[in-house]
């Protein structure tokens, strides 16, 4: 093809046809970039964390999207975009996939990182088993059932009983929260690692490599334009500006996020703390997907500035005043912050070049919707999982054994170690 007589080529074709195929692949590009973030999930994990739990970790990270690929598309893509079957707060309309591949793979990938989500909090103690049958779960139930409520116009979106129509562009709530949550009660259900707390007070567990977590944030940063950018689910005229939009306020809110946190444990501790700067990134980028289609570039660096502030906080609150050990701070990078992404919209996003938050002249019915839909995602998250890991209690179990734990999950649940040169504990 000579590529000169490209402008040609494309003026005599359908514009809204090349407009479509050009949003069909974007779509797909950003799914591919999301995708990529397991790469990221299982660097951040591992490395947050005892090596010799590193193998279990690679596991869950294949594992979730392994299972959640084929869960999400037979029964979760159904739950989540099927027909409105009880006034909005169910869908299923058989097993059809309508939307498209693109859009499929695209949900599909984020299916699997709210299941991820829970996987580090959980890490170093918890049975294979109990994990793979709750990973289903996660993908094939509870995230597309209360990802309908919003993004195939469910009862969210319903301005006769809301406030405002509830925002949540690409899932602050709709993801992170509800993967958060989730972590929260299993962390929480499945206890403490051995020698977290002594005599009641939080013990340091270092990880066993700070530049695995520093390369898997750099992966999550990388695949976070294509999953907020993604959201936008189109590019060509008008969308492409927004997508580039959507792509420059996450980079701005990430950035925030890990100066905060950065500056913040320095100013605390007399220096900054590597572990405390990558969750603030990971928060910042979480505080912002929400609001990544709905905020100015200035809101996106304050939105993003106080998530890595308030990621740090929580750590420490969720450590010493619950005493529920998180191995890698999911539930706050995800959970709080996710919380905090989804409200910050009813304080000072923007509709266009119009204020819909409180402080910014659009009233508090925005603010008040938000606060519903952040409500209405903790409850169902944490509801559902109680219930399905107190069933999985009282049947598979959900914590391996002490002798196990200690020889470290590599060895006992998979019988493999991920360095061989290393001396490993005898089981």
């Amino acid at each position: 093809m000579n590529l000169l007589n490209l402008p040609l080529l494309l003026a005599s074709q359908d514009t809204a046809a090349i407009e479509g195929d050009m949003g069909m692949l974007w779509m797909l590009i950003s799914g591919i970039l999301v995708f990529f973030m397991q790469a990221g999930f299982f660097l951040v994990e591992s490395g947050m964390t005892d090596s010799k739990n590193a193998v279990n970790i690679a596991m869950k990270n294949f594992l979730d999207i392994a299972v959640g690929s084929l869960a999400f598309w037979f029964i979760g893509y159904s739950l989540m975009y099927g027909a409105d079957q009880s006034g909005g707060f169910f869908h299923f309309g058989g097993f059809t996939f309508s939307q498209g591949a693109a859009d499929l793979f695209f949900q599909t990938v984020f299916a699997a990182t709210a299941a991820t989500i829970v996987s580090g909090a959980i890490a170093g103690r918890t049975k294979y088993t109990t994990y793979a049958i709750f990973s289903i779960v996660m993908t094939a139930f509870i995230y597309p059932i209360a990802g309908g409520w919003e993004w195939n116009g469910g009862w969210l979106n319903n301005t006769d009983y809301m406030p405002a129509e509830f925002i949540d562009f690409a899932g602050s709530s709709i993801v992170h929260s509800v993967g958060g949550w989730a972590a929260l009660v299993a962390a929480w259900m499945v206890g403490p690692r051995i020698g977290k707390f002594l005599d009641g007070k939080p013990n340091v567990m270092h990880g066993h490599n700070q530049m695995y977590a520093t390369m898997g944030v750099f992966i999550l940063w990388l695949g976070w334009f294509g999953f907020n950018g993604g959201s936008q689910l189109a590019w060509g005229g008008d969308d492409a500006v927004g997508a580039s939009q959507v792509v420059l306020v996450t980079n701005l809110a990430a950035a925030a996020g890990a100066l905060g946190a950065l500056l913040f444990t320095w100013i605390k501790n007399g220096k900054p703390s590597l572990s405390m700067t990558l969750n603030g990134a990971l928060a910042g980028l979480v505080s912002i997907t929400a609001g990544c289609g709905n905020m100015t570039e200035n809101g996106a660096v304050l939105a993003g500035l106080i998530g890595g502030l308030l990621v740090v906080f929580s750590i420490g609150f969720i450590e010493r005043t619950m005493k529920i050990d998180d191995a890698v701070g999911a539930i706050s990078v995800h959970g709080v912050a996710g919380a905090w992404g989804t409200l910050v919209i009813g304080l000072w996003g923007v509709d266009g070049d119009t204020g819909i938050g409180l402080f910014n002249g659009g009233g508090a019915a925005q603010l008040g919707a938000q606060a519903i839909g952040v409500l209405a995602y903790a409850f169902w998250a944490i509801v559902l999982s109680y219930v399905f890991l107190l069933v999985l209690k009282k049947t598979v179990g959900l914590r391996v054994s002490e002798k196990e734990e200690l020889a470290g999950l590599d060895i006992s649940e998979h019988g493999e170690i991920a360095y061989p040169g290393k001396r490993q504990r005898e089981f």
